[in-house]
């Protein structure tokens, strides 16, 4: 916990001020995307595995640039990206020494640009909404609020293995109280801000269930890739806690469908 404290602490004053002034959330955003990213091939290359990074990281990188300043593309090009994309894939390809392990490489690549760069990438697009801070504030808290809440609860009264195939350490217990925290968390914030009425309270009520139990399935999907890759952490950049993706696992999968349910669903 001592360990844990002070680098909590940081990063939460530090999210708090990014997501208060976009400028700063749209550069703090890019920087987890690229040193989660790096986490994620390195995790990736401790397989063995030969992974494209710098194309990677690149790719990785321009997503949430392009999506920041609001660089609007069309589907011709998007499409016409994607085939440049994989055009360049097959010539650094073509320039390995062997064909070992050439659609794994290419195929493990594109995933971790997928999976951590254009997923936590909705982080800036909820940003852009109208009262987008206030949306991102939400989002953060009722997500970390169910990281926070497992860890705590599962320290305390863990005893029942949740999977111990894929997290050892993580308890059905802390689970539990996880999703609990996050509906008490995400509930008092509503009501400090929001409208009282009461279809929109159940409205919330709901949102706030799905985002809890999407929340860990997110941090049970890094304990899975981490568990396959054989790493304890993705990183040691927050002593105690681990790297970058072990700090954004959960809102990556939380991301997207909160941008979903404010696009298409409310």
């Amino acid at each position: 916990m001592s360990k844990r404290l002070l680098p909590f602490l940081i990063l939460s004053a530090t999210t708090v001020f990014c997501i208060a002034y976009y400028p700063l959330c749209g550069l703090f955003a890019t920087l987890l995307i690229i040193a989660g990213l790096y986490e994620f091939f390195y995790m990736v290359e401790k397989k063995g595995v030969q992974l494209f990074k710098i194309v990677g990281l690149l790719v990785g990188a321009l997503i949430p640039i392009t999506i920041y300043f609001h660089f609007s593309v069309s589907e011709g090009l998007q499409f016409l990206f994607i085939v440049i994309a994989l055009f360049a894939f097959f010539l650094l390809e073509l320039t390995k020494k062997d064909t070992h392990q050439s659609i794994l490489s290419i195929s493990a690549t594109v995933f971790g640009v997928i999976y951590i760069s254009w997923c936590f990438s909705f982080i800036i697009r909820i940003r852009q909404f109208p009262q987008g801070a206030v949306l991102v504030a939400f989002l953060v808290l009722v997500t970390k609020s169910s990281d926070v809440g497992a860890y705590l609860w599962g320290k305390k009264f863990g005893k029942t293995r949740l999977l111990k195939r894929v997290s050892p350490k993580k308890s059905l217990e802390g689970a539990v109280g996880g999703f609990f925290t996050s509906i008490v968390v995400g509930l008092l914030f509503y009501v400090f801000i929001g409208t009282n009425t009461f279809w929109d309270f159940l409205e919330k009520f709901f949102l706030i269930i799905i985002l809890a139990m999407i929340a860990q399935l997110g941090d049970l999907f890094e304990s899975l890739l981490k568990r396959d890759c054989q790493v304890k952490d993705s990183g040691k950049i927050f002593p105690g806690m681990g790297g970058i993706l072990d700090v954004i696992d959960s809102l990556i999968f939380t991301a997207p469908t909160f941008y979903l349910y404010l696009t298409m669903l409310r």
